[in-house]
Formats: C-alpha cells, sequence, structure tokens
C-alpha cells in the first residue's frame, strides 16, 4: 500500500533512469516520500484516487510530479494535460524530465502548465546534478500555493 502523503512523484517508465534518479534523490535526503510510476495511467490513477488507488486521499497530492514523455499507455503529455486541466491538481508543480529535444513537446508541454521542461542529461554527472538540483529547488526553496 503506498502512503496518501508524497513528496515526489516520479514518472519515468525507464528502469535505468528511474533507478539513477531515486538514487540521487536519496543520497541528497530528497526522497523519503518518493513515489515511482512506470506509465502514464498508473500515474493519473494515483494522483486521482482511481483504479487500483480508489479511496486514497487525493487532497493530499504530490509536492512535485517529475513527468517523462514518452511512456506505455498513456504519454506523459496526455498526464500533463490532465493535471493542469483539473482545478484539484493544476497547482502542483510539474517538471517534465524527457530526453525529447523535439521543439513542438517543448512547445505542448508549456502550452498545457508545466513549470519547467528539462532534457535527460545523457551522461552520469550531469543527470545525477539535474536531479540533485531539481529536488532541492522544488522541495526545499520553492514556495508552494496553499
Amino acid at each position: 500500500m503506498i502512503a496518501d502523503s508524497v513528496d515526489i512523484l516520479f514518472v519515468e517508465d525507464n528502469f535505468n533512469d528511474a533507478e539513477l534518479a531515486i538514487r540521487e534523490l536519496k543520497k541528497h535526503h530528497m526522497a523519503n516520500n518518493l513515489v515511482h510510476m512506470e506509465d502514464g495511467e498508473e500515474a493519473l490513477e494515483f494522483i486521482f484516487g482511481t483504479g487500483k488507488f480508489k479511496g486514497r486521499n487525493i487532497t493530499r497530492a504530490p509536492k512535485l510530479i517529475l513527468l517523462d514523455i514518452q511512456m506505455p499507455k498513456i504519454n506523459g503529455i496526455e498526464v500533463l494535460q490532465k493535471i493542469k486541466s483539473d482545478p484539484r491538481t493544476r497547482t502542483i508543480p510539474v517538471i517534465m524530465l524527457t530526453s525529447s529535444k523535439e521543439d513542438p513537446d517543448i512547445q505542448k508541454s508549456y502550452a498545457l502548465g508545466a513549470n519547467s521542461y528539462i532534457v535527460k542529461p545523457v551522461d552520469f554527472k550531469g543527470f545525477s546534478d539535474a536531479i540533485r538540483n531539481l529536488g532541492f529547488y522544488w522541495l526545499l526553496l520553492n514556495q508552494p500555493p496553499v
């Protein structure tokens, strides 16, 4: 059973990228309440308390969502659209963390309300630095609406 209280909802289907990011967040003590989902459908069920997460207290929204674009079942753009179009979830910061450098993906993400769009660095150090900085800024420095 996954707890209702979540700091980071990390939606990533690539096992290696997910493992590396989670390890980096743990190393800097920012993954205590992290939930990892492997596809967009599962993420939406978690966020909105449906499907296998029916009954989850959705008023306890994640403080941050890290969202890949290219995923099975429901892609990240569709997940972003559903999150940002719902008044209950639209203020959750959503960071697109993806390997796509495609201009249409970038434009569409920002048009739908993404808070940031980060292209995954291919090297280990760059990826580790990006994850650490994301966690530090969004969990420790950023002041979300109440």
